[in-house]
């Protein structure tokens, strides 16, 4: 049974013993054992331990981790401290730079601070092969994260979805309730970033509305 320390436990306590979570679990320990596989396998929950349940503001949905050595660790888009931060970090925090006026480049690649700011930076997908991008899809994670986020749409104190690219924006339909803002971009790959991330202004946006409702902007510093 998973542990996140926090309201999570229970209202996901009935998600890990469905089927389609008994045998993801089991894939993914055969996984572990015979690939190696990112992040590691205590981490895999990182955004949601950080990140309970009635603290979330924002939601930053993203695809699967990064594949490459020492990046993941269980928050979208995010490395740890001593990572160089990967392209697609760099244009989001070129974008607020632009929308915002912080400018976090040249500093560090970990977005701990807005875990515990009230974002939580879910994937799609929440595990991959080394160096094998989109590896696990299919395994029964886009269900996981689909429940979460139709628990996510139930809570009636309004957040912000921000879904980038084509497996972010297939969230949409799960997200009924009238008091969240959606907001959708292209991916912020080096790939896609000029097809409509750039510009996009969603961190702008993303404070107008929780300042509008009583619910404090995000500060999107990382130090």
């Amino acid at each position: 049974m998973v542990n996140f320390g926090n309201e999570w436990d229970e209202i996901l306590k009935d998600e890990f013993v469905k089927d389609y979570y008994l045998q993801l679990r089991k894939t993914l320990i055969q996984e572990y054992r015979t690939q190696q596989i990112f992040p590691g396998m205590y981490d895999i929950y990182n955004a949601m331990k950080l990140t309970s349940y009635s603290d979330v503001r924002c939601v930053i949905l993203g695809q699967d981790p990064y594949h490459g050595e020492g990046q993941a660790h269980g928050l979208s888009f995010s490395v740890r401290k001593g990572i160089a931060p990967p392209p697609s970090l760099v244009n989001i925090f070129k974008e607020i730079r632009d929308d915002v006026g912080i400018n976090n480049l040249g500093k560090h690649g970990e977005l701990t601070k807005w875990a515990q700011e009230g974002v939580l930076l879910l994937n799609s997908v929440l595990t991959v092969r080394a160096n094998q991008a989109r590896s696990h899809h299919g395994i029964g994670w886009e269900q996981f994260t689909t429940d979460v986020i139709k628990v996510l749409n139930e809570r009636q104190k309004p957040m912000v979805f921000m879904l980038w690219g084509g497996d972010a924006k297939q969230k949409a339909q799960f997200i009924t309730n009238p008091n969240h803002l959606i907001l959708r971009a292209a991916h912020p790959s080096p790939l896609s970033a000029y097809n409509g991330f750039f510009g996009c202004h969603h961190f702008s946006q993303a404070n107008k509305f929780l300042s509008e409702r009583g619910l404090g902007m995000i500060d999107w510093s990382i130090d």
